[in-house]
């Protein structure tokens, strides 16, 4: 027997190169922040590496005291400062009397300043990443009451736990909702959604371990609602291939029957097509003001192949009315800093769920795969570029301050308990302890990257 595995490969190799860039990025001004405190204070810097080098790299150039360079690993970066225990492990160097330009010879107020310099780089990035968006692009959202149609539940665990085709979400924990686009992620973290439906107001719980569940069930990122929408179809493309268009459907024809059931909306029409799979439909279309019928093939996934609208022509019709604000470059600034307060606090959110047994979530630790998947398929992007690059700096700052020896908040909380007792922990006690990081990093990077391949941790 043989297994075939269908890739899209180009698709692959842009993903690959999303994450690649939006990486290199983040590692080189992250190490940038070390270096640059490090020169500060006088200490020496041996290496500068985007990437690790192991046994060979890909470029080096020697500057003053400073190899600058490229690994061919591209699992991180690295600046190596001397005198610090660090993941190059070099004894022999830290055998030596201590020097006045080594790190291990500055104050420990001086060494908190350099550990913490990564971290406040990363933080500083995201601001100013998240201000430039915000001046560049805008902000455009759905308000909720605007979405006047309802939900449109595209998920099956969100019809297993209750929410119908129709509803209007009120609140999630009982804190109100004021943008659609900012529900799925409150569904996620919380406990109780309050939706409006036939008039009347329903409380509907959420699983303690929905992500599991949706993790269990797709293993990747899952579209869980959209805005109901009617069946207005959109425009296609020259060089589209679909039933629905090869049939003669055309931008702007409104179905308003499958056979001879009545439809409004897309979901409607899409929960009838289900049980058409491999045979066709005829549909009743409103075109110029004259009813068409127009016989369609539908594919075996029960789809025919209909394009739905962008938010600014939605605007147009008048089915939804969007919120655009703008922000001039003053104003973008305490906008980015407010923009990076809450990303944060809704990571926190999140690895708090994963340290919870109870939700599962730690089943959907990812690792460089499904970094790459949150990334566009199709075309460059730089304004989603951006916005994930922006959301991983605020990631790569939070994980780097977790107190896990190796990790800079490893080196800043020996170094708080040092300021704090007076007593500098001895070269020997930071060689093991960084030993024993080093492991729990290799862990949990086989641990993630596992879950991304084999589905370690998933239950299946």
């Amino acid at each position: 027997m043989t297994l075939a595995i269908s890739i899209n490969w180009p698709a692959v190799g842009l993903q690959a190169s999303y994450l690649i860039f939006s990486l290199s990025i983040l590692v080189i001004i992250h190490e940038f922040g070390h270096f640059i405190t490090a020169k500060w204070f006088k200490c020496r810097v041996e290496k500068f590496y985007l990437f690790f080098d192991p046994w060979f790299s890909i470029f080096k150039k020697k500057v003053g005291d400073t190899e600058y360079g490229v690994g061919w690993l591209p699992l991180g970066g690295y600046v190596k400062i001397s005198g610090m225990v660090d993941e190059s492990m070099d004894k022999e160097q830290l055998a030596q009397p201590p020097q006045p330009w080594e790190f291990r010879s500055k104050p420990a107020w001086q060494r908190l300043i350099i550990m913490l310099a990564g971290v406040t780089m990363n933080v500083l990035l995201a601001f100013f990443i998240y201000a430039m968006i915000l001046y560049t692009w805008g902000e455009t959202k759905l308000p909720i009451q605007n979405a006047k149609y309802g939900i449109w539940v595209t998920d099956s665990l969100m019809y297993n736990i209750g929410l119908k085709n129709g509803d209007k979400i009120e609140a999630v924990n009982g804190e109100p909702v004021k943008y659609f686009d900012d529900i799925p992620a409150k569904i996620l973290l919380g406990k109780q959604i309050t939706v409006e439906r036939d008039g009347k107001t329903e409380n509907i719980n959420i699983p303690i371990n929905m992500i599991e569940r949706l993790v269990e069930k797709k293993g990747k990122r899952s579209t869980l609602i959209m805005p109901r929408t009617p069946l207005i179809i959109g425009d296609y493309d020259s060089k589209e291939i679909s039933n629905a268009k090869t049939a003669g459907l055309r931008g702007y024809d409104k179905i308003v029957k499958v056979d001879s059931t009545p439809v409004t909306f897309f979901d409607q029409l899409a929960g009838y097509l289900q049980n058409k799979k491999d045979d066709s439909v005829l549909l009743t279309v409103e075109r110029n003001q004259q009813l068409l019928a127009i016989k369609v093939l539908v594919d075996s996934s029960g789809k025919i192949g209909l394009n739905g609208f962008t938010g600014d022509q939605y605007d147009s019709l008048g089915i939804f009315k969007q919120e655009t604000k703008r922000y001039s470059l003053l104003a973008s600034f305490p906008a980015g800093v407010k923009k990076t307060g809450e990303q944060l606090s809704f990571y926190i959110q999140q690895f708090k769920m994963i340290l919870n047994p109870e939700t599962g979530a730690y089943k959907g630790l990812g690792g460089f795969k499904t970094m790459a998947s949150i990334f566009p398929s199709t075309g460059w992007n730089w304004e989603a570029f951006w916005k994930i690059t922006a959301f991983f700096s605020i990631i790569l700052a939070f994980m780097n301050l977790l107190p896990i020896p190796a990790l800079d908040g490893g080196h800043v909380v020996f170094t708080l308990v040092e300021m704090i007792t007076g007593r500098k922990p001895s070269d020997k006690f930071l060689e093991y302890a960084q030993i024993v990081g080093m492991v729990i990093l290799l862990a949990l990077m086989l641990f993630a990257n596992g879950n991304d391949w084999f589905g370690w941790g998933k239950g299946h």
